[in-house]
């Protein structure tokens, strides 16, 4: 709960106020069913010395009741507000801490939770906490209050007949503690499954062109129905237990309601009762039970939001291991693009044996040109992805002009280098606002000019809106190899002093990614820029080329020294020649 703290200092006043408005309103609910019952005493001649007073002592307690009436529903109006006023904010001020803190993860935190579970994390989870709030600061003084005015007014009132909430509160904390022990696991339980229900939505959405040009719409609906019936059953044997408590509540209310007008009605005709003091003794009975029911189900929901708050604080107490604690000079830039790899050794998985990266030793100077070729699962992506520090080395040290990339901050050493990835994203909003992302105050001519560059102004220009052009999510309004040129286009409008094209053009055709290379020598010139390729006639213009197998380098040179000397790059030219020679 120290965690919550600071979420609580800003709106400690809403905090306060909302209880305490509250307690006006369990005052006036105590006092009434003792004015009522002076009343009806009254009216039966049972309370001594009312006689005398006349009709005008009636008028004066009615009086009083109204006054006591709107006296609790300003109480209830203002607790309210507070309540909600201060649970909003909680909630909008952890929920904006909890996103700040996934910016700041690393692919590695990222792989650790599903892109469903931190999505729940962030909308249902901490609703559930909200709400629990929000109830709790409306009944966490209303309820106790009401059950301790309602117990003290009951034995001030009839003391023998008060004994029997000896009997019934004990037996209802022992039943909604075995409650509340059986409920938690279950809402934790039912939370994941909601986890697992929006990662296949959220899956299914985003590839709905895969889907369909596979045909495999019937496979989906299955997929989602067992994910959907899961949840159901899940949460249905959750609400099993929220189910049971009403019964037992009132179950126990009606019988204690039977017990107390039995006995009390034995002793009105024993004399030894007033007849209102048996109305007010009924409801300060309902009351007392009313309040335990509230102290019932804030609990349970309490358990709800336990579980919800366990997976909140996993995600902000996540250790990030990606961080600016060995950066030397924060404010140090990369200023000329050298970059440098040093016996590097690389592997996702910590625990594993074999490196994904293994002894890579290279150096690409500023302005040079450098290819990577090599086949799927050789580690080209894995290489450059360490340079920008989305990940890091397990072994060996890379370094950004003669420095370590540990020792730059990360925003200063991603400001530095801009990557564009075989799967490019792109964002909602118009063409635009997609290409500001390189550079928020680049001009019109400056964005032009960079989309001419990536060959992607002749198309965009073809558009009804042009660069008013609004994308749909992810870009699925423009077409592959569309999107790559367009995020070719933010990238060189970063002005970047390292780029990276991880294989950006393969949906691009030959022609196209030739103009797009040639502009590199005008518009990146002084830029080191890295290539991953699949097709050597896509670097075989690099200053040099890397070639890579198996997570290493088995060979460094032109295109011409590497058909004389690296086997594997042999392998890879002659291949594709093959091709293109049928293909002819």
């Amino acid at each position: 709960m120290k965690q919550y703290k600071k979420y609580v200092k800003p709106y400690l006043s809403a905090f306060i106020l909302g209880p305490i408005f509250m307690i006006v309103e369990v005052l006036g609910e105590v006092a009434l069913p003792k004015m009522m019952s002076i009343i009806i005493n009254y009216g039966c001649g049972a309370e001594e010395g009312i006689e005398a007073r006349g009709t005008g002592f009636i008028v004066l307690m009615g009086v009083a009741m109204i006054v006591t009436a709107a006296l609790m529903m300003l109480g209830g109006v203002l607790g309210a507000y507070f309540a909600v006023k201060a649970s909003v904010n909680f909630a909008a001020d952890l929920r904006r801490d909890v996103f700040d803190k996934v910016q700041k993860f690393s692919f590695a935190n990222i792989e650790k939770f599903s892109t469903g579970s931190l999505i729940t994390r962030l909308t249902n989870d901490i609703t559930n906490i909200q709400n629990v709030l929000s109830m709790g600061l409306r009944m966490l003084l209303r309820s106790p209050g009401m059950l301790i005015g309602g117990l003290i007014m009951a034995f001030i009132m009839n003391p023998s007949l008060a004994m029997v909430f000896c009997v019934v509160i004990p037996v209802l904390v022992v039943s909604l503690t075995i409650v509340m022990k059986t409920a938690f696991p279950r809402f934790d339980t039912m939370q994941n499954k909601i986890d697992a229900l929006n990662s296949r939505i959220q899956e299914n959405i985003t590839n709905q062109r895969v889907v369909k040009s596979f045909v495999r719409d019937e496979f989906e609906k299955a997929t989602f129905d067992r994910a959907n019936f899961d949840l159901r059953d899940k949460t249905l044997r959750a609400m099993k237990v929220v189910i049971m408590t009403m019964p037992i509540m009132t179950l126990t209310m009606n019988i204690t309601v039977m017990s107390v007008v039995w006995f009390g009605g034995q002793q009105i005709l024993a004399g030894s009762m007033p007849v209102g003091d048996l109305t007010a003794f009924t409801t300060y009975v309902t009351q007392i039970l009313m309040s335990l029911m509230m102290l019932s189900m804030i609990m349970i929901q309490g358990s709800r939001a336990l579980a919800s708050s366990r997976r909140i604080t996993e995600v902000l107490n996540s250790e990030i291991d990606l961080n600016d604690d060995l950066a030397g000079e924060k404010d140090r830039k990369v200023t000329t693009g050298k970059i440098e790899f040093r016996h590097v050794g690389f592997r996702y998985y910590k625990k594993h044996k074999h490196n994904v990266l293994q002894d890579i030793n290279f150096t690409a100077n500023p302005g040079e040109v450098i290819g990577i070729i090599g086949s799927t699962g050789s580690g080209k992506s894995s290489l450059v992805q360490l340079i920008p520090r989305l990940y890091d080395c397990d072994e060996g040290e890379v370094l950004v002009d003669d420095v370590n990339v540990k020792e730059y901050s990360l925003e200063n050493l991603r400001n530095g280098v801009a990557m564009v990835l075989q799967k490019n994203t792109l964002f909602s909003g118009t063409i635009m606002d997609n290409l500001r992302w390189g550079d928020e105050t680049a001009t019109e001519e400056e964005i032009y000019e960079m989309a001419a560059a990536a060959q992607a102004d002749t198309f965009v220009r073809g558009f009804t809106d042009g660069y008013d052009t609004e994308l749909g999510q992810g870009g699925v309004n423009v077409s592959g190899g569309q999107k790559q040129r367009l995020c070719i286009a933010r990238a060189l409008l970063k002005k970047p002093k390292i780029l990276i094209l991880d294989d950006s053009t393969s949906a691009v055709d030959t022609a196209t990614e030739a103009e797009i290379r040639k502009s590199f020598s005008t518009s990146l010139k002084e830029t080191t820029k890295l290539i991953i390729a699949q097709r050597i006639s896509s670097v075989e213009d690099a200053d040099r080329i890397l070639v890579m197998n198996e997570g290493e380098i088995v060979g460094q040179g032109t295109h011409k020294e590497l058909l004389e000397t690296c086997e594997t790059y042999q392998e890879i030219y002659y291949s594709q020649k093959d091709k293109e020679e049928v293909a002819g």
